[in-house]
């Protein structure tokens, strides 16, 4: 699962503390476990049923894409 004060690569793109929690629900409703990478309104290789995906959200959290590869 999502660690609380969750980085990007890029400090530009911290997530909040406060934002991992609505951040995690919108992946376990996807039954993602984990990711590679997280951004304010993406998360890069999350790990889920379906595969390994790029999931991309938008400011509300609700997922707007989901890119399988």
């Amino acid at each position: 699962m999502l660690r609380p004060g969750a980085y990007a690569k890029d400090d530009d793109d911290k997530v909040p503390a406060a934002e991992v929690e609505k951040i995690e629900a919108a992946l376990s409703e996807l039954g993602c476990k984990g990711y590679e990478e997280i951004k304010r309104e993406e998360i890069g290789d999350a790990k889920c049923k379906m595969g390994t995906v790029d999931i991309k959200l938008d400011k509300d959290y609700t997922v707007i894409l989901i890119s399988r590869y």
